[in-house]
């Protein structure tokens, strides 16, 4: 039986594998119509699957293209010379392993050049692919270059200026006649003399992130070997909290058929996905590692998500803004449809609030009145009693007062979201339930719903910006909860001004029931205390 990966390109043999027909169709017409290619998207996306994918369509059903792969992986601290050597011995071996492949015997020329083919450099290697061109006839040679980012910075300029000089020749046997180059950072991030980029002749592909329907032809083909059926809900609320990400796609559906221990004679209901969500958040996989590891690099990087996440003017998706272009270089900003950054997707918003959490805020006692705990906001058949959870809430805000301002590494603008988060991480986790976000974000909305008990609880936080926008924040609310089925939520906003308007009140909105509340955040401590 295969099994879903998310280690490495996936074999069709051993793993269920996204199709992508139609981006390989698209992919194998521009191959034939010559043209140099570049694929840069972030890691664990399927690029490498993709072109192994391109390669067994030309090397099995094309067989006037001849399609070699070569990896650059290993390359990075290699010497000009080394690079060319090592360059030299995979064009050789991957030649012989396709004749294997094929069962073809290569001829006296090829094995000639062959066994006489040194490039020692940029301009020894146009030679050798001419001579290549020559020697395979009729043959249209098709390089995949994979890893590209691992070309030696010394290389790389004089590089692409030969495959440049070779792609802008007019001989009708260009070799190679098409060119493939995947990697995470774009050509022009790889253009280290900061000068302009001697490849500007390339045709940029973009490989999205799995769509709802992908999503699902993955798991049928699991369902269809096994018999045990994903309930729709489930498929739907994977897609949604990956973004269709194929890494955490896969991860989801490893935890679900492999590691929960679930009867193939169940379906796999909200409650395993729940479960399973929660698994991921809290486990150190190499995709959230990744995530976590690169926003941290850059310490503008919080004050940057968390505007985003928060503010309803939005950031513009501006990919000249060095930050914006990193972060979207590792796939943590994409851009939305109104041309705004947006977070990737819910997991990835979760993930970038526990990095910036503190671990200790130092007002953790302080969250609920003397000898009581989060056990009696549990009513005493086990539903939360939210209201009174943020009563309390909006009330410890005032309790602490100035002391909010002094939890350590986080800015002020942001702190009320921060202890709200905090506040809410410890008392679902006292109570066994599980929290996570439910939407992308961006443009002011950070949706945080609450799972205990088989009921939904959720709370939209905002920062104030004015009467009008108070009042779309409901009822942006309450369209949301009637698309969960849920009939209550909150509407959390911090109000940063000088001169605050607290407000807790319970309107009606659509039919649905929204308790709002505005809670003031102090904006300095009082003199007195600054004189101590």
């Amino acid at each position: 039986m295969r099994r879903f990966s998310t280690q490495g390109p996936v074999n069709p043999d051993q793993h269920y594998v996204v199709t992508r027909t139609e981006e390989l169709t698209e992919y194998i017409k521009r191959i034939k119509e010559g043209r140099y290619i570049v694929i840069f998207a972030p890691r664990q996306t399927g690029k490498t699957t993709f072109f192994y994918a391109a390669m067994d369509i030309l090397a099995a059903q094309e067989l006037t293209y001849f399609p070699i792969h070569l990896d650059f992986e290993a390359y990075k601290n290699l010497t000009s010379s080394d690079f060319y050597s090592n360059l030299t011995e995979d064009i050789r071996e991957e030649i012989e392993n396709l004749y294997h492949k094929r069962g073809e015997m290569p001829s006296e020329a090829l094995i000639h050049f062959l066994e006489n083919m040194a490039l020692t450099d940029n301009m020894s290697m146009l030679r050798g692919f001419r001579t290549l061109a020559r020697v395979l006839g009729n043959q249209r040679v098709v390089v995949f270059i994979d890893e590209f980012d691992g070309i030696p910075p010394a290389v790389v300029s004089d590089f692409l200026y030969a495959l440049r000089r070779i792609y802008i020749s007019r001989t009708t046997s260009r070799c190679p006649h098409s060119l493939g180059i995947i990697g995470v950072k774009s050509i022009a991030q790889l253009n280290y003399d900061r000068s302009v980029s001697p490849f500007n002749i390339h045709d940029d592909f973009a490989l999205p992130n799995f769509t709802l329907a992908q999503v699902q032809e993955l798991l049928d083909q699991y369902t269809d070997e096994t018999g045990q059926t994903f309930a729709p809900e489930v498929i739907k609320s994977i897609h949604k909290q990956t973004g269709g990400q194929p890494f955490l796609v896969n991860r989801f559906a490893q935890i679900l058929t492999e590691e929960m221990g679930i009867p193939k004679t169940e379906p796999l209901t909200m409650t395993h996905f729940s479960d399973a969500l929660m698994q991921i958040l809290d486990e150190p996989n190499t995709n959230l590692t990744h995530v976590t590891t690169n926003i941290r690099q850059n310490p503008r990087a919080e004050s940057l998500l968390m505007r985003i996440t928060l503010y309803d003017e939005g950031v513009h998706f501006n990919l000249r803004n060095e930050l914006i272009n990193e972060l979207a270089t590792y796939g943590i900003l994409v851009r939305g449809t109104d041309r705004m950054c947006k977070i990737a997707n819910p997991i990835y918003l979760y993930c970038i609030l526990q990095t910036f959490k503190p671990i200790v805020n130092g007002l953790e006692r302080d969250y609920f009145p003397k000898d009581t705990d989060g056990l009696q906001y549990l009513t005493s058949s086990g539903e939360i009693q939210m209201e009174r959870l943020l009563d309390n809430f909006r009330d410890f805000i005032a309790r602490a007062g100035f002391r909010i301002l002094q939890v350590p590494e986080t800015p002020q603008e942001f702190i009320g979201q921060h202890l709200l988060f905090a506040y809410l991480d410890q008392f679902v986790a006292g109570v066994n339930g599980a929290m996570y976000m439910e939407v992308p974000t961006g443009r002011g909305r950070m949706d945080l719903l609450i799972l205990h008990n088989q009921r939904k609880y959720i709370v939209e936080t905002k920062i104030w910006r004015s009467d009008r926008r108070y009042t779309e924040g409901k009822r942006q609310l309450a369209a949301y909860l009637a698309t969960e089925g849920v009939t209550e939520g909150y509407h959390v906003v911090f109000d940063h001004r000088e001169a605050p308007e607290p407000r807790t009140e319970t309107e009606t909105v659509d039919g649905l029931t929204i308790r709002s509340y505005v809670i003031p955040v102090v904006q300095e401590r009082p003199s007195s205390e600054r004189v101590r």
